[in-house]
């Protein structure tokens, strides 16, 4: 009886003990000393941190150079200088029929647990090789139900004074991938050839114009919006 009262006694005491399924932090609690806990009650979080997954979204056009096991770059603005790279581990077998977005998961260790979950990020996915694009800041760009346009500044010879004498002439684009400030153009624009950015709605074919560079338009790959 002795012993069976021990047993007793020792299944008590482990029914008020609570022992986490893995190695982990332990955040805030959120009970009091001596609170009774019934079935269900959340007592605090507990986050293993050595190894981290990031989700996130892709268009379906992405997903003929998505694989598992290529390497992503995230960046953080709690660590704005540092790079944290990790690999793709998951890619989902099923398109968001709603978004036509589809999912993905990269695996990134975490030894200094300087990510957390929950955190907002951005993902740089690392596809294929490098490419050479000419492109232009969006406001070099007009876009029209007929096609985008873009205008040259072409230089036709001297005026009476000597000095150049430049005209614009308007040329239909096509535009590639966009990236930030940046679309790439993928014809009907030759590499070095002067594009107006800004003013083109007083334009038209054969209009005189005067470069002036003293305004220069954003044209970042990853604009950043100051805080005000």
């Amino acid at each position: 009886m002795a012993v069976a009262n021990v047993a007793q006694q020792q299944a008590l005491v482990d029914k008020k003990l609570i022992r986490a399924p893995f190695t982990g932090r332990l955040g805030v609690r959120l009970v009091n000393v001596g609170q009774y806990l019934e079935a269900g009650t959340v007592i605090g979080t507990l986050q293993a941190l050595d190894t981290v997954f990031v989700d996130f979204f892709l268009p379906q056009q992405a997903l003929a150079s998505l694989k598992t096991g290529q390497k992503v770059t995230l960046t953080t603005d709690a660590y704005p200088t540092q790079n944290f790279t990790g690999t793709i581990t998951v890619i989902n077998p099923k398109i968001d029929i709603n978004t036509r977005n589809v999912q993905v998961r990269a695996t990134l260790k975490n030894p200094k647990h300087k990510l957390l979950p929950g955190m907002y990020v951005t993902i740089n996915v690392t596809t294929g090789l490098t490419q050479r694009y000419i492109t232009l800041p969006r406001t070099a760009i007009t876009f029209n139900p007929f096609g985008a346009t873009v205008y040259r500044v072409e230089d036709i010879g001297k005026d009476e004074k000597g000095r150049p004498k430049l005209i614009a002439k308007q040329s239909f684009v096509t535009t590639g991938d966009t990236r930030g400030d940046q679309i790439a153009i993928l014809k009907g624009v030759n590499e070095g050839e002067t594009i107006v950015t800004s003013g083109q709605i007083k334009l038209r074919n054969g209009s005189p114009v005067t470069v002036d560079n003293s305004v220069q338009p954003s044209n970042e790959a990853a604009p950043q919006p100051n805080d005000q």
